[in-house]
């Protein structure tokens, strides 16, 4: 078959892996020739702390992808084109330095990468370049999935339905790149070097190696086999942090090393053979793309409110609010679930999906901070941040939300403390401090006897902060703050 382009280049984004990969084989079929790219761009690199494992996970990966590019190719002149500076700039340069017709990415759905894209195409175009497109990093996009009405859905539930039945018309295709990588091109000369190091591009090691955090296709590979063996059991599994529950798969999915098209056919295949684990699974792929579809059709919610009359809350402000934000951000407020979790955030870049919802709902509702700052502070810190679920859960969290909990539901997080680490294990794991405490204590030092804190050389205020406030307090201001919602209604 004639091949419409002589040769094209693909800018690999967030799906670094040639394993069943859109745009790689949308330009293998379309391209005598092809390039591959990958852009360290500073519009995004240069507000990052120095010491950010995102980096060093990306950098991990690309190393993987050059070889398994050149693997595939038999050729290792082949590979990854790595660059360093703004995107926008550099695509159309790299263009036109290789005389390719076409240029191939996958969509990226954040705010900031929809201008990015629509420059490096203006650009493109007044070279006669073409850049092509295509969905990869979702199952469905945008308006793929909409109510009767033709409207795109703000509550989970009935999108979950409409969802699954659209899978069902339009059963899944896996794209194999292996037939066609004859056609990946020696790269030229100046462009056959290494992945460059971190201290090259500016960045330090971090404590991702220590972690263990498996990096690249091949990390998310041994880590899905390792989850398929428990997915069965995943709907028992999941809320509870010290358990191994989840499938750890969420940075995997942020920098695309794994192909979403695979767990979902994995997921729903299981799902169909009656696996309760593997069902409540395929529903929390869902909801990560419910929020992708949310960012998109209501892109306001990138800054203020899904409900607008939410943004009529008056959080606390001043000296005093940022003592409790700085306190929450430290792990320093005196209930043991919420620092812990914070703790581990801060130490791992991950938290458990469950205490995301725990220290999310603490900061706002009980301390009344205004959940953007949150949102702010996991968005620095987390390994997997991804725009659309981060601003989806701190706003499921905050009730301002599409299909959020309701408002005047505040959870109590000494006994979503007693419900999901009943023995304490994962408080103990991130508060040795607090390690020698019984159970019944563990949950709310302040309520334990002075004899069981001095047996357990535990002092409050000292080696272990008092509460920033009492639940039940918090709570009734909560309330009073909320009230302004529904005199909107």
């Amino acid at each position: 078959m004639q091949k419409p382009f002589d040769s094209g280049l693909v800018w690999f984004r967030r799906d670094l892996r040639t394993d069943d990969n859109s745009a790689l084989c949308q330009a293998l079929q379309q391209c005598r020739r092809v390039y591959c790219v990958f852009i360290f761009d500073r519009d995004i690199l240069d507000p990052l702390p120095k010491a950010d494992r995102r980096v060093e996970f990306i950098r991990a990966s690309l190393v993987e992808l050059d070889a398994s590019l050149r693997s595939l190719a038999s050729k290792p002149e082949a590979g990854l084109i790595v660059r360093q500076g703004v995107a926008s700039e550099l695509i159309p340069q790299l263009a036109q330095t290789l005389q390719v017709q076409a240029v191939f990415a996958a969509h990226d759905y954040e705010p900031q990468a929809i201008a990015r894209d629509a420059r490096v195409r203006g650009q493109l175009a007044s070279l006669g370049i073409a850049l092509h497109t295509c969905k990869d990093h979702v199952i469905f996009e945008g308006r793929e999935v909409l109510t009767k009405t033709g409207t795109p859905y703000g509550v989970f539930t009935p999108y979950q339905r409409a969802w699954l039945a659209k899978l069902q018309a339009h059963p899944l295709r896996i794209q194999d790149s292996a037939p066609l990588a004859s056609s990946l091109a020696t790269r030229p000369l100046e462009f056959q070097q290494a992945v460059p190091e971190l201290h090259a591009l500016g960045f330090e090691t971090t404590n991702l190696a220590e972690l263990k955090i498996p990096t690249g296709a091949s990390g998310a590979r041994r880590l899905f086999e390792e989850f398929f063996e428990r997915m069965d059991q995943y709907h028992e599994t999941r809320d509870f942090p010290a358990v191994k529950g989840p499938s750890y798969l969420s940075v995997h999915l942020r920098f695309g090393t794994v192909s979403i098209r695979k767990l979902v056919a994995t997921a729903l295949q299981r799902s169909l053979a009656g696996s309760r684990g593997a069902t409540v699974w395929l529903s929390e792929l869902v909801w990560r793309e419910f929020y992708f579809q949310i960012l998109a059709n209501f892109p306001h919610v990138s800054s203020g409110a899904f409900k607008p009359e939410y943004n009529a809350i008056r959080w606390e402000r001043g000296p005093h609010a940022q003592a409790l934000f700085q306190a929450w951000c430290a792990g320093r407020t005196g209930y043991p679930l919420v620092d812990a979790a914070m703790l581990q955030l801060n130490q791992t870049g991950y938290m458990h999906n469950r205490l995301r919802m725990v220290a999310g709902s603490f900061l706002v509702k009980d301390l009344g901070i205004d959940w953007r700052w949150g949102e702010s502070y996991f968005a620095e810190k987390l390994n997997d941040f991804d725009l659309a679920a981060n601003n989806g859960g701190w706003q499921w969290v905050a009730s301002s939300g599409c299909d959020a909990q309701p408002w005047f539901r505040i959870f109590n997080p000494v006994s979503q403390s007693e419900k999901f680490d009943p023995e304490g294990k994962f408080i103990r794991r991130y508060l040795p401090q607090l390690a020698a405490l019984p159970n019944a204590a563990v949950h709310a030092p302040w309520k334990a006897r002075p004899l069981e804190l001095s047996s357990a050389g535990v002092e409050l205020g000292g080696n272990y902060p008092q509460p920033l406030v009492m639940h039940d307090e918090a709570r009734a201001l909560t309330l009073q703050r909320y009230a302004v919602v529904k005199k909107a209604r």
